[in-house]
């Protein structure tokens, strides 16, 4: 096995075809599967074949790969199963429920009412716009210490 795949995670096994999966689309960096859970007809899974927990661990080549073959699998799903719309989503860490520690994105076609993604348990909160833009700040402080892009819009 190599260096970038973790014996114990179920999807690593599915990269490796050690677990049956129905894949829908495969290239030398994404998987694409059914999710054997399908409250609606159409819940795809795209993966990276290399094992990463989340996307804060995904370097910049894996995130645009994987949204690549997210965006077209939303497009095939839309056209082929019945749906209202899509929701696609990412849950990452425990905080989020994340089930699964390999990163991976959910495509699935969405009924009007069907509540099976409520974002938000209550209202959420409003805050002002000298909070959001300090929290603007702060994140741009954190995004020029990473790196690329070398404008931030203000």
């Amino acid at each position: 096995m190599s260096d970038d795949r973790d014996e114990a995670c179920i999807f690593c096994a599915v990269v490796a075809g050690r677990e049956p999966a129905s894949i829908v689309v495969s290239d030398a960096a994404t998987l694409a599967f059914m999710d054997v859970r399908q409250y609606h007809p159409g819940h795809v899974l795209v993966i990276p074949r290399r094992h990463v927990q989340d996307i804060r661990d995904a370097d910049d080549a894996m995130a645009s790969a994987l949204m690549r073959v997210v965006a077209h699998v939303a497009r095939a799903v839309a056209s082929t199963f019945p749906n209202d719309g899509l929701s696609v989503w990412h849950s990452a860490g425990i905080g989020a429920n994340q089930e699964v520690p390999h990163l991976h994105f959910h495509v699935h076609p969405r009924r009007i009412g069907d509540d099976v993604f409520r974002v938000y348990p209550a209202p959420p909160a409003l805050p002002n716009r000298i909070a959001l833009d300090e929290w603007a700040d702060r994140l741009r402080l954190a995004l020029s210490e990473s790196g690329p892009p070398a404008r931030w819009p203000r």
